[in-house]
């Protein structure tokens, strides 16, 4: 069926259209060079440029794909999570189209998309592992199949995105920050600084990253600002944050057999993480399921293809249906017998 997907949890308004699992257009206005005088996302400048740039967004993807709105058999929005005024503008049009045009709407999990994106491209099977690393989470699951989730470990702070975010800002990288230190990793020493592993007491497949955070600020209180300095930080800093990940899927692994693991997320375009996922994966005889860059970050195409396979089981939502700025995924449903 022919599905339109909305996504509008943050700063990026994306839309897309998927059938029967192809995607056929996916396009993104994105916001960066709006945000980034502020070091960060300002969420009422976010939700209004969303408004501004929904009817462009929707006539480009739909000229691209070279469909038009009688053909659409199926709306899937983000409801969950995000910033709130971000997600009205996206799941209220969505709904509101929706009902226009008399065809099913169905409301998708942010991170629920993105654990799915890796399936636009690649061949996903279920049960696996899905390590969902952005600015907003850094959460482990084990997934058996759509809208069955079990979160198995989490950041207990800040997630992994966000901590990229903010030692960019501390050594004068800018806003997004990931990228930045991504590209400045590779002129630096990832073994001129230490970082400790983290541990949660009691939560083995749980992580940290407040305490890398404050060794990078006091290491760089204590070394000065030069640019081998700089390089040598964000290449030790990534590289502990890429430990700490993988010690994740590492562990869990030893109490869940699967034969797949799946990178998502914003943070999965890192090249470091990538790389140790697969050095970790192929002496295992595990396969690594990972987006291209173009859908690791926030997209409409995740959203539409598990949209897509919900509404293909009549699994709609109402039109009532909400959004929420914190929402942990597996717990409730955006269906008529859910949230």
């Amino acid at each position: 069926m022919l599905t339109l997907g909305v996504e509008s949890s943050c700063d990026d308004l994306s839309m897309a259209l998927v059938e029967a699992g192809r995607v056929l257009a996916n396009v993104t206005a994105s916001q960066t060079a709006a945000h980034a005088p502020f070091g960060g996302v300002v969420p009422e400048i976010a939700s209004r440029r969303h408004l501004e740039a929904l009817e462009a967004t929707l006539d480009l993807t739909l000229k691209k794909a070279q469909k038009n709105l009688s053909q659409l058999r199926g709306i899937a929005a983000t409801f969950a999570p995000g910033l709130v005024g971000s997600l009205l503008v996206g799941l209220n049009f969505a709904k509101a189209l929706a009902m226009a045009l008399q065809i099913p709407f169905r409301g998708v999990h942010h991170i629920e998309g993105h654990l799915w994106s890796a399936a636009l491209e690649n061949s996903v099977e279920t049960p696996f592992l899905g390590l969902a690393v952005s600015g907003g989470h850094s959460h482990l699951y084990l997934v058996k199949g759509v809208g069955d989730y079990q979160v198995l470990g989490h950041t207990v702070d800040d997630a992994a995105g966000e901590a990229f975010d903010k030692i960019a800002k501390l050594i004068g990288l800018g806003y997004p920050g990931g990228p930045a230190i991504d590209r400045l990793s590779e002129r630096g020493d990832p073994a001129a600084f230490y970082f400790a592993l983290p541990r949660v007491k009691g939560h083995p497949l749980h992580t940290s990253f407040s305490g890398m955070k404050t060794a990078a600020v006091d290491y760089f209180r204590r070394h000065g600002d030069s640019p081998q300095f700089q390089a040598n930080l964000a290449a030790s800093f990534q590289a502990a944050v890429v430990r700490a990940l993988s010690t994740m899927v590492a562990r869990a692994l030893q109490h869940h057999p699967v034969k797949q693991v799946v990178l998502a997320g914003g943070v999965a375009c890192n090249r470091a993480l990538r790389a140790a996922l697969q050095e970790l994966l192929q002496d295992r005889d595990i396969r690594l399921a990972m987006p291209s860059p173009q859908y690791c970050t926030d997209n409409g195409a995740m959203i539409a293809f598990t949209g897509e396979k919900y509404l293909e089981g009549s699994e709609d939502s109402p039109l009532s249906l909400n959004a929420f700025a914190r929402s942990p995924l597996g717990q409730g449903s955006p269906g008529r017998k859910g949230l």
